[in-house]
């Protein structure tokens, strides 16, 4: 039967002046001492060895020949320390060829670790690469927590102390936090100056105050902006507030607070976090 040829895609037009859109591709290669073990081809070679049991019906399913096929694998199986592939003598065509244990827990693996991998390059080619908007770890990766604020910034100092360090990041527009975190988690995240990380606050530690310009407070960290948002809840309410150098601070207040501060869209207001609330986060 005869069918009509396939019709070519048809892509969105471009403006002239735009310029193409930038794309990103990763693979994934496995190595022993900097010696490369091998990737998608090479697994997919073992897998296919495991499916013929036998490394010639293996190689011709792949398009290649025999002495590729076994170089590959002889050279898999000198960089792992032990066999992943290996001859099994008898039966009725004299022997077959199969993937050793270790082979098949390798394969598995690779291919566990290769679906995180093309994930995180999707993720990455999905936004990253649009140069004109600001870069976002927090988009990139897709982190979801049930902290209403997180931010991305940068570690600008590190304030070492006997048992705890005050670290500070810049965010963005300009604002500084100050967190106080252990010793110990400083050196567990690796933080350094210029370093990105990611910034956690419960909606619940933040507090919120009118009217005090000009005022000190003991609080660390201080926010002054506008109330952009509220949504009143029976007992609390969820309040916006959009602070000088475009962070949004979420806070949860309650109906009471709400009435007696005058929190409405609009209205001056400031955020107080105090440091030991805020809980720091590293890309890797």
């Amino acid at each position: 039967m005869a069918t009509a040829p396939r019709r070519p895609e048809r892509r969105p037009a471009r403006h002239p002046s735009q310029p193409p859109p930038l794309q990103l591709h990763g693979s994934l290669w496995m190595a022993v001492d900097g010696q490369p073990l091998g990737g998608h081809g090479r697994v997919a070679l073992l897998r296919a060895v495991a499916q013929h049991g036998s490394i010639t019906r293996a190689a011709q399913a792949f398009g290649m020949s025999y002495k590729a096929a076994w170089d590959a694998v002889n050279t898999m199986n000198a960089l792992a320390g032990e066999p992943l592939v290996e001859r099994v003598t008898g039966g009725r065509g004299g022997g077959s060829t199969r993937l050793t244990a270790r082979g098949q827990r390798l394969v598995e693996r690779y291919e566990q670790v290769d679906a995180v991998h093309q994930r995180f390059v999707r993720l990455l080619a999905d936004g990253a690469m649009d140069i004109d908007e600001e870069f976002s770890v927090l988009k990139v990766l897709n982190v979801k927590t049930s902290a209403r604020n997180q931010w991305v910034g940068t570690v600008a100092a590190i304030r070492a102390g006997a048992v705890n360090d005050e670290v500070e990041v810049q965010l963005p527009g300009g604002a500084r936090l100050v967190a106080i975190i252990t010793r110990a988690s400083t050196e567990a995240l690796g933080l350094r100056l210029k370093q990105p990380v990611i910034v956690w606050v419960k909606a619940s530690a933040v507090l919120l105050a009118t009217g005090l310009e000009g005022a000190r407070v003991s609080a660390d960290n201080r926010l002054d902006g506008v109330v952009s948002a509220v949504t009143a809840g029976a007992v609390n309410a969820e309040v916006s507030v959009e602070a000088d150098g475009g962070v949004t601070v979420v806070a949860i207040v309650t109906q009471a607070s709400l009435q007696a501060l005058g929190l409405a869209p609009g209205a001056r207001a400031t955020a107080l976090i105090k440091a030991s609330d805020i809980v720091l986060a590293t890309a890797g």
